[in-house]
């Protein structure tokens, strides 16, 4: 698997790592049992399944029913012995909530200089510290919005297993939710607008019921709205408008490797490739 990538220097070697990290513990959760409760979702899931071509750093799940008594925990044991059997030594651990939320956390941690030593055996490993740690952190909603629609996909490494996750029009849904109502407060979240000109650039329709479920459980609009796609355009055009796009792209540079396709972001770019946006 590292094998396909071709670092030039340690973060690019700590994102490769990360990478082969995050389809392991795919590989393990789908062998706990994982996917008949749950689906992938996200900028990690829209990379390995769909071909993204930028760095995404959480592993993100839905539920597929709502389940406010879900024990993520109950999973770690065939996780950790997963990880393990391909030599890995880390800890799983669930994040302490610190307010109420709907959102369950944990990490996947190990020493930075130990993995460096077995994914790059060859290397001499220099420039870090003796205390870092590769994380891998993965959350799963369990209260996630209704009419997401799904699909199974099969991978062949680390081993053969299989993933329920949404399909390429819920994604979408979820991404465009994301820009029109992610609290960016200091810092513009570039990821969402890269992410948002993959899709268009694949011709990807969106999910409207499953974004509109998003909108009323965001309270963007109340449940008995209905909204059209030329609604939504209008939405999205709204926030292009209040972007600092010079923020945004400093936000997306480290997760990719080609910074020169952020040129052409400006405000006009956005508003005029929203035109092409379409429902499913």
């Amino acid at each position: 698997m590292i094998e396909e990538y071709n670092p030039k220097n340690n973060e690019e070697k700590k994102n490769a790592i990360k990478e082969v990290m995050q389809e392991i513990v795919l590989c393990g959760l789908s062998k706990s049992g994982f996917f008949s409760d749950a689906a992938f979702y996200g900028g990690t899931a829209l990379r390995i399944f769909y071909g993204l071509d930028r760095f995404s750093e959480d592993l993100d799940f839905s539920l597929l029913k709502k389940d406010k008594d879900f024990d993520l925990q109950e999973y770690f044991p065939i996780l950790k012995d997963t990880v393990k059997s391909f030599g890995l030594n880390v800890d799983i651990e669930l994040k302490k909530k610190t307010k109420d939320s709907n959102v369950q956390s944990a990490f996947l941690k190990g020493d930075t200089i130990e993995h460096f030593l077995l994914f790059y055996p060859e290397d001499f490993v220099q420039g870090i510290n003796k205390n870092e740690k590769v994380k891998i952190k993965f959350e799963i909603d369990t209260m996630p919005s209704g009419l997401a629609t799904y699909e199974t996909k099969y991978r062949l490494l680390p081993t053969p297993y299989s993933v329920k996750l949404y399909d390429e029009s819920s994604l979408f849904s979820g991404k465009i939710h994301a820009l029109i109502c992610r609290s960016w407060k200091s810092r513009v979240k570039g990821r969402d607008l890269y992410d948002y000109i993959f899709y268009l650039s694949h011709k990807t329709k969106f999910n409207l019921p499953h974004l509109r479920e998003k909108l009323i459980d965001s309270e963007f609009i109340d449940k008995n709205t209905e909204i059209t796609c030329n609604e939504v355009k209008e939405m999205l055009i709204k926030r292009f408008n209040e972007i600092d796009f010079e923020e945004a792209k400093k936000d997306v540079i480290p997760f990719i490797k080609d910074i020169r396709v952020l040129d052409i972001w400006c405000k006009d770019f956005f508003v005029s490739i929203t035109s092409e946006l379409e429902s499913k």
